[in-house]
């Protein structure tokens, strides 16, 4: 896809006057990194930075029926939300297959869906499918919005120079915040494994918002900006999943570890819809998923890829979804589906690395938790 097809985020223009190396990421033109993706990750684990995020899926639901679109298309429970709160949440296929991901805001009198970028086309054609005969009003503020993430263990002080507000909010829970001409809808919530929030604005105030936000007046030591590159190797330490590495249209949530997430006792209160998807969760559950999501310590220098297949002796049981080398924990990390039998905690196996195995334990996820 040539460069003048991608979409651009707000901050482009502060991505470019800061050296950023830009990429397609989902037909946006989105910063790796700007310097080094370990230096980047780095900070964040010991300081903190900002990402832009702006690529990711913004849907407003509003009307009658919107919550119980909701409830049908969404795994988990939302009609138990109170205002100003936010869920993780995923949204399933028939068969269980999972079609997104998302962080699911409860405002008074409206509902806010965030998706992930790739997907935002099939989100969006999944809620106007299942609306067709509700009273439901469904917007795209993809581009018309804006949003950063501010992630580390020093956030929550430098915003606590601007609001007593934000750093008293729960994990979860998200605040609307005017300052100056600047309307923030402000969540405690992040894909990194540090304490922080995400920001959403709209798209012609972004430019004055990252002034404050990376280094405006009161704002020092300022936040760094921060890559995807980073965003990536953080989120793997965590042990989160990554749409297209670990959920796909062929993964189930219960497989993935994310049981939490799906509320598989919907539609026994009155008048709540059950959820698509819902009858082959219960079975999976059931019966226990084939194959788990795991986490792996591998030996040696070298970093596992996705596809590379997961042995146990000569037979393939099972495939990595994502790998890197672990700049906090300085050894290679990755997370691979495996046959249930071979995925307790502890089991020896290895990743064919091509020319090469290396040896690999399985261990519990996250890698990585904040002190």
């Amino acid at each position: 896809m040539p460069d003048t097809a991608l979409l651009r985020t707000a901050y482009h223009d502060f991505h470019q006057q800061r050296g950023a190396h830009l990429v397609d990421f989902a037909g946006w033109e989105m910063p790796l990194r700007y310097g080094s993706i370990h230096d980047e990750h780095k900070q964040v684990r010991n300081g903190g930075g900002l990402f832009d995020v702006s690529h990711m899926g913004r849907i407003r639901l509003a009307g009658l029926h919107a919550r119980r679109l909701l409830e049908r298309t969404l795994t988990r429970r939302v009609g138990d939300m109170k205002p100003l709160s936010c869920r993780y949440t995923l949204m399933c296929a028939a068969d269980g297959g999972t079609i997104d991901d998302c962080l699911v805001y409860r405002f008074d009198s409206d509902w806010l869906l965030v998706c992930n970028a790739s997907n935002r086309e099939q989100v969006l054609e999944h809620l106007q499918r299942e609306s067709a005969d509700l009273k439901v009003k469904i917007q795209d503020e993809t581009i018309k919005t804006a949003m950063v993430a501010l992630q580390g263990p020093n956030v929550m002080d430098l915003i606590g120079r601007f609001s007593k507000e934000v750093p008293t909010l729960g994990r979860y829970r998200f605040c609307i915040k005017n300052l100056l001409i600047l309307k923030l809808t402000i969540s405690r919530t992040g894909y990194t494994g540090e304490d922080g929030v995400e920001v959403i604005m709209p798209a012609n105030s972004a430019a004055m918002a990252m002034k404050l936000l990376a280094g405006g007046k009161g704002a020092s030591p300022p936040l760094p900006p921060i890559g995807l590159g980073a965003r990536d190797t953080l989120r793997m330490e965590a042990g989160m999943p990554l749409y297209g590495h670990e959920l796909d249209r062929s993964t189930d949530p219960i497989s993935a570890g994310l049981s939490f997430a799906v509320s598989l006792d919907k539609g026994e209160a009155e008048n709540e819809p059950t959820f698509i998807g819902q009858e082959a969760l219960r079975r999976i559950a059931d019966e226990g998923p084939a194959r788990r999501l795991v986490g792996l310590r591998l030996e040696g220098p070298r970093t596992a890829r996705q596809g590379m297949a997961v042995k146990h002796g000569d037979d393939a049981i099972g495939q990595v979804t994502s790998g890197c080398l672990s700049p906090t924990l300085g050894h290679p990390i990755a997370m691979a589906y495996v046959d249930r039998e071979h995925a307790g905690t502890g089991t020896t196996l290895h990743v064919d690395l091509g020319r090469a195995a290396a040896e690999a334990q399985v261990v519990d996820l996250p890698f990585y938790r904040r002190p």
